[in-house]
């Protein structure tokens, strides 16, 4: 085994994975590994699983069979994330061409971990539990015991590395969740809430300000219970507007926002503040009163309009997203019905639909009223349709609207506020010169080409 060796990192899954992967590779860098391009000669592979839903664990288990294969005996395949920390010793022994599966509380070590590997040595997978146990039920009892709980993502911008040179980045303010969505499995294996110092969240954005970014995305489990272990259930309110301070930070953009712990004031700062951008990612899962009690969630079609009217008192133009769940067990024909008239009422700029299935562990899988698998796709396909036409009018009503424009890539390709990063829509800029990838450019919609926008540029 060489002093440095190599590693490259693959990170599925959503955008705090992609933080946990940035950490993992600051840490290996740091300790003398040579990160190299997915597809390169390597002598490691480090595949950062996600394991949300049942497609998503599906991708990372293709990944790890591709990286195998492509291997050939040549280099060691090991699996990290979501999936990996979900599943270990399950894992392990119906995935042997994995050389290793590894939990969170290994990332502390990864690159001392990975050396074992390297050289043979068989890593023991961990059985699996209940993170949530690891910490105090008091959200405010926490804080002086998370520093023995691995919390991946979390730790000082000092580990990270950029994998990926775009203008945007994810910046990670909480891990966990404290929940219990009787369709989510995630607080089970990502552990309880626990929220970020507001003085290290500040630092990591600056120094990603340094190193070329313009837009943060914040993200965690739920945004919007930022601060309550910190003993400040306002404390979102009082960060965002420091975030926009550091040189180059020109956007920041909330994700993962719950309905039922939005707030006026919250509301406001997002939609007011200059810097933070107009922008509601909010998680409403469905809109029936009935199946949103079955799945433990609060609100429903009234209180989620009366929301959404709320945020466009103060900004018409705000963008708005959400994801709906159909199919959930006990869902009737009505119940679609009504999800299919919020959607249409709520006009979003962007609904991802998904087929609801069982997830192992969660409290869903037990309750009565199973729909058939035939009967659930008929029903995500037809709310699909809706789902995109509403989204392709909302496009189509910004015509003759101004935007703000973040070129994201060659050819004038960008997003305008109201889309956010990888899965809403795009803007092409139309201009007389090519933009710079990374700048913020006035515009005027002049067409719409589904949910993506055509904009002129005027400044």
């Amino acid at each position: 085994m060489t002093a440095n060796p190599r590693v490259s990192i693959v990170s599925l899954g959503c955008s705090r994975n992609d933080v946990d992967s940035e950490e993992l590779a600051g840490r290996l860098t740091a300790d003398g590994w040579n990160l190299v391009a997915d597809g390169e000669a390597t002598d490691l592979v480090l595949v950062n699983t996600c394991g949300f839903i049942e497609q998503a664990k599906k991708d990372s288990i293709d990944t790890i069979l591709e990286a195998s294969e492509l291997l050939a005996g040549n280099g060691k395949v090991v699996a990290v994330g979501c999936l990996a920390q979900r599943y270990g010793k399950e894992l392990a022994a119906e995935l042997p061409e994995a050389d290793a599966i590894l939990s969170f509380d290994d990332y502390a070590n990864i690159g001392t971990t990975l050396r074992k590997v390297l050289a043979g040595e068989s890593i023991v997978p961990h059985a699996p539990g209940d993170r949530r146990k690891l910490l105090p039920i008091s959200p405010v009892e926490r804080q002086s015991v998370t520093s023995d709980v691995s919390t991946p993502g979390m730790g000082p911008h000092v580990y990270r590395k950029r994998l990926e040179a775009t203008p945007w980045a994810p910046l990670k303010i909480a891990s966990g969740c404290d929940r219990r969505c009787t369709f989510c499995a995630i607080p089970a294996f990502r552990g309880s809430f626990v929220s970020r110092d507001p003085g290290e969240i500040f630092e990591e954005a600056a120094w990603l300000g340094e190193n070329g970014v313009r837009e943060l995305l914040l993200v965690s489990e739920n945004s919007t219970s930022y601060g309550k272990d910190l003993g400040d259930l306002r404390l979102l309110e009082k960060l965002l507007p420091l975030l926009v301070q550091p040189e180059g930070i020109e956007w920041v953009r909330v994700s993962y926002l719950q309905p039922a712990e939005m707030r006026p004031d919250l509301i406001s700062v997002i939609a007011n503040t200059p810097g933070i951008v107009s922008y509601f990612d909010l998680s409403f899962q469905h809109a029936s009163n009935a199946v949103l009690r079955r799945m433990k969630r609060f609100g429903g079609t009234d209180s989620f309009l009366d929301l959404l009217s709320a945020i466009r008192i103060h900004n018409p133009l705000a963008g708005a997203r959400t994801n709906v769940i159909v199919g959930f067990p006990g869902e009737t024909e009505a119940d679609v019905t009504e999800l299919i008239e919020f959607i249409e009422g709520a006009r979003l700029d962007a609904v991802g639909v998904f087929a609801y299935s069982d997830e192992d562990g969660t409290a869903a899988v037990k309750l009565d009223g199973h729909l058939p698998e035939h009967e659930i796709q008929k029903r995500h396909e037809a709310v699909s349709r809706v789902a995109l036409r509403v989204s392709e009018n909302v496009a189509r009503s910004r015509i003759g609207q101004e935007v703000s424009v973040l070129i994201e890539e060659s050819g004038n390709q960008g997003r305008s506020e109201h889309q956010g990063p990888e899965v809403d829509g795009s803007t092409t800029v139309v201009s007389d010169k090519t933009l710079p990838v990374g700048s913020i450019v006035r515009a005027v919609v002049i067409d719409s080409v589904g949910v993506d926008i055509v904009a002129k540029q005027i400044s």
